[in-house]
């Protein structure tokens, strides 16, 4: 069974999307859309089958007055059918690679988990058959990559551990699949699907939201119904995409 670990910071206005928010969403608003995505994904790594891991930031790394495993925990528990089953522990390093090398050298070396797996909630569309997937292929695959826009990573999975420093440098993706070439490691890959980080991002996810809802395909649901709400499109302007919000929030 493979454990998915999702590296989650506080839902709390001004700390989160920084890329998207303060633009067509406010800091407020940008909050709740990435606690939606947040719960989103840890319920898809629950129906999946696989290990919950939920890592929070240390508190020294959020804004003061907020206790990050708290704002993590309770929405978190709250959308889990059986919470008793995740794990949430603090996150350990001063920069991101090194929180998923920390997270991923310990589970391997230290609690003999077979194979680990680092996702944020920006992820929104991980759901159950990519994890299911991915575990697949980590049976053959010393690490899987499920690639997003811009050269980044949406999931990265780990039979072995490779060399994490500065590993989620820009392109991600193709500098962790150096680190597990040096290490001798195969690597296989996940189909590409789109996160939400920036405006750009919302490009691409939210039609694509919106046409898999359309067609009764998996949505993510909470974060297409937020995004839904809040009227965010994409419309043709003069044949370019073009990102509008169509109505207010009351």
């Amino acid at each position: 069974m493979t454990t998915v670990t999702v590296l989650a910071d506080p839902p709390v206005e001004g700390f989160v999307l920084q890329d998207l928010a303060g633009g067509i969403v406010d800091d407020a608003e940008a909050a709740e859309l990435y606690e939606a995505m947040l719960l989103d994904v840890c319920r898809a790594v629950e129906i999946s089958g696989a290990e919950l891991l939920v890592n929070y930031r240390p508190s020294d790394q959020v804004p003061n007055g907020v206790d990050p495993e708290t704002a993590v925990r309770e929405p978190v528990t709250a959308a889990l059918e059986s919470p008793g089953n995740a794990r949430f522990e603090v996150q350990v390093g001063s920069t991101f690679s090194g929180r998923v090398g920390n997270t991923v050298t310990h589970l391997l070396d230290r609690e003999d988990v077979a194979t680990v797996a680092a996702v944020e909630p920006t992820a929104a569309l991980l759901n159950r058959q990519l994890i299911d997937s991915a575990a697949m292929k980590l049976r053959s695959s010393g690490v899987v990559l499920g690639p997003t826009a811009g050269g980044r990573v949406y999931y990265a999975g780990f039979g072995e551990p490779i060399d994490f420093e500065d590993s989620y440098a820009i392109p991600a993706v193709e500098t962790i699949g150096e680190r597990a070439a040096d290490a001798g490691l195969d690597v296989d890959f996940l189909p590409s699907a789109p996160v939400l980080e920036t405006q750009s991002d919302l490009e691409t996810m939210v039609p694509l939201l919106r046409a898999r809802n359309r067609a009764g395909r998996v949505v993510p649901q909470r974060t297409a119904t937020f995004l839904d709400d809040l009227g965010i499109r994409v419309v043709d302007d003069d044949g370019d995409p073009t990102v509008v919000r169509e109505t207010d929030r009351s």
